[in-house]
């Protein structure tokens, strides 16, 4: 597999080959109009090498140039400020000094050990990708060609992983005990919980978890929020008793997740919550979030490189219930 490279009217077109790109594994990932495109996939760092092939279109003409390079760019966009991208990585290749092109021609370049400190993302808001950009330098306007890459970024499993143990609930009226087996979970993991009823004297119709993801964009006053329900898990439908236990198991492989995502580059942030909800007879609704990580689990063959990201354990507190509606 390669990459095409487009046309750019008659003049040239440009492509770049991958070394190794038979044995690379490739990822997807979604664009900003929310299709699925699928790019080579490479880890924090790994090298990026290959070449640069130039096809000049016009046999016999000359093209001039004042030079030819090639970048590896890492670069966060906000959707509300495309105008403004942030390169948090930038490195370049000089391939050619200036001069003219009468003929094809092909560079080898090669990006030593590249550091690529977050994980590619596409989200409501912004955009982290990473990618090569080949330029042409000419007097009125640059030949320019960007091609697309997936950084993934890996952990081992946690030193410390305790579990989430909770007790809510409204003061006279309901008090409940909910328990998930832990606080952090890879990606391919499934949350294992139960939730206990210690007083129930409201009539309870319906009960469901659900996984929330929240997109954190700005800094201070401008921090945009977008929520989104990635998931929803209905625990029981009906009234409980009390002294009922009822078993969570929610398997996260189902979901297309990425991992939790803490102030990239004072950019954005990327958190999931375990949200409880509850909804009576007369269709109010209750509910508790409780924040969990989640991290990429490194492939077996990897698990030897050092992958380990360390993480502040989420806190576990006794607090009231939230309610939309004012409470019983």
């Amino acid at each position: 597999m390669s990459f095409l490279g487009g046309l750019f009217g008659p003049v040239c077109e440009i492509d770049v080959l991958l070394n190794g790109a038979e044995n690379r594994k490739t990822a997807e990932l979604k664009t900003e109009d929310g299709k699925v495109e699928k790019h080579y996939l490479f880890y924090d760092g790994e090298s990026v090498s290959g070449k640069v092939n130039l096809n000049v279109k016009q046999g016999g003409k000359r093209l001039e140039h004042q030079g030819i390079r090639i970048e590896f760019v890492g670069q966060i966009e906000l959707f509300s400020d495309k105008s403004n991208t942030h390169e948090f990585v930038d490195l370049v290749k000089e391939l050619a000094l200036p001069g003219e092109l009468t003929q094809n021609r092909s560079y080898d370049f090669e990006f030593m050990q590249v550091e690529k400190p977050y994980e590619s993302y596409t989200g409501a808001n912004v955009r982290l990708r990473y990618f090569l950009r080949v330029t042409i330098v000419r007097r009125l306007s640059d030949l320019v060609k960007e091609y697309e890459l997936i950084v993934h970024q890996l952990a081992t499993y946690p030193d410390i992983n305790n579990s989430i143990k909770m007790e809510v609930g409204i003061e006279d009226c309901l008090h409940i005990e909910f328990e998930y087996n832990k606080s952090k979970y890879h990606l391919k993991d499934v949350i294992v919980g139960k939730i206990y009823f210690l007083l129930v004297r409201i009539k309870i119709q319906h009960m469901e978890l659900q996984l929330i993801k929240k997109e954190m964009t700005g800094i201070g006053p401008s921090t945009t929020t977008e929520t989104e329900t990635v998931a929803k898990y209905e625990i029981m439908d009906g009234a409980p008793v009390k002294g009922e236990s009822i078993p969570i198991r929610l398997f996260l492989a189902a979901y297309d997740l990425t991992p939790t995502m803490r102030d990239v580059n004072k950019k954005f942030s990327v958190r999931f919550f375990l949200n409880l909800v509850l909804v009576d007879e007369e269709d109010r609704r209750y509910f508790k979030q409780q924040e969990i990580v989640l991290w990429r689990k490194a492939p077996e063959k990897l698990r030897k490189r050092n992958f380990h990201q360390r993480y502040e354990s989420p806190e576990s507190r006794t607090q009231p219930l939230n309610a939309e509606q004012p409470e019983m």
